[in-house]
């Protein structure tokens, strides 16, 4: 069988034999317990990166937003959030069903929602309005192809939440991304959010588990919510050493991923049946839009057929993701698939 290259995701990365060995290895105990040693040894890792005072390891992204909702919010309430973040496009409606919360959603144009729209959304202390209780930022911002959160605009929000009293909650699914290509220190990041998910299961190629910061306060809070979402795992401590063996190991190749994206994307800004910012290519996640001659479905299923895998977002635009799984060979050879196939559709 001739190699996949799987350009859907950076969810798609398997474990490479170095990581099972040392998962196979793990200490592990009863985490529901408390005593997994694995686990509990990377939730104070992680922590102390960001500068936080705990951590609780969970099964997924969704799950650490949605436990970091509900310690931030009250049922009826409502949180503040970029219209294409996360956890108002792809967590099904979650903050509802979970937590009795809505979502205000405004537009930007990278996630960096202008500051005078944040403030015109903050609700007035009226009876009949909702309290705005959370401002949630994404960073980096998947549907907004991997941009970077500026540092600066970050600590602009905090200043506004702090004026309004406002909880302040950072997607981090991808923040290892921003810091490869910013330098900023974690716990730089970790100053500013009252909340903080982070995922092992993207760039760093771990295969399960995601991580929620903030406050000892908060984190003892955090595990009765983990247990009524049904979070609550037992002898994990084999999945907690992938996330310490991905942090140790795949953290510093992040960097290799961004330079794919950018040297993919620089092919395809050559067709003249493809749209693509250059400027927008920040970290490892391509967006281009295809010439609407163009069916989008049929472009994707005829590279299927090259073993080449892509995923359609809306419209005729396609995001494609760079991971640890893919080599630069590859990424240029998709590249220039891509482009001939392009090319193709239009002249026949």
């Amino acid at each position: 069988m001739e190699n996949i290259i799987d350009l859907r995701s950076d969810t798609v990365t398997k474990p490479s034999k170095e990581m099972l060995e040392y998962m196979l290895k793990a200490e592990v105990g009863d985490d529901v317990y408390g005593e997994d040693p694995t686990i509990n040894s990377l939730q104070e890792e992680v922590a102390a990166m960001f500068g936080k005072e705990s951590g609780l390891f969970v099964p997924s992204g969704t799950m650490s937003n949605q436990i970091c909702i509900a310690l931030n919010t009250m049922p009826g309430e409502e949180i503040i959030a970029d219209s294409n973040s996360h956890i108002f496009f792809y967590e099904n409606g979650a903050p509802a069903k979970l937590s009795g919360t809505q979502i205000f959603p405004i537009e930007s144009t990278n996630g960096e929602i202008p500051l005078e729209k944040i403030e015109q959304a903050i609700r007035p202390d009226v009876y009949y309005f909702p309290k705005t209780s959370m401002i949630e930022l994404e960073n980096t911002h998947n549907r907004h192809g991997g941009t970077i959160i500026s540092i600066n605009y970050i600590k602009e929000v905090y200043e506004l939440a702090k004026e309004y009293n406002i909880k302040l909650h950072l997607d981090g699914a991808r923040i290892w991304n921003a810091h490869a290509i910013t330098g900023i220190p974690f716990n730089e990041y970790g100053k500013y959010f009252n909340t903080i998910s982070v995922c092992f299961s993207k760039g760093l190629g771990a295969p399960v588990g995601s991580m929620l910061l903030s406050t000892q306060e908060n984190i003892q809070k955090a595990l009765k919510i983990r247990k009524t979402f049904g979070g609550g795992m037992r002898q994990a401590g084999i999945l907690a050493a992938a996330a310490k063996f991905a942090l140790k190991n795949n953290l510093p190749k992040l960097i290799e991923d961004h330079r794919k994206a950018l040297e993919f994307g620089k092919i395809l800004s050559n067709s003249e049946f493809i749209s693509i910012d250059l400027n927008s290519i920040q970290t490892n996640i391509v967006m281009f839009d295809l010439d609407k001659r163009i069916n989008i479905t049929n472009f994707i299923n005829q590279l299927k057929n090259q073993n080449i895998l892509l995923s359609g977002v809306g419209g005729n635009r396609i995001r494609v993701v760079f991971h640890l799984n893919i080599t630069f060979e590859e990424a240029l050879y998709s590249a220039s698939t891509i482009k001939e196939l392009s090319n193709k559709l239009i002249k026949n």
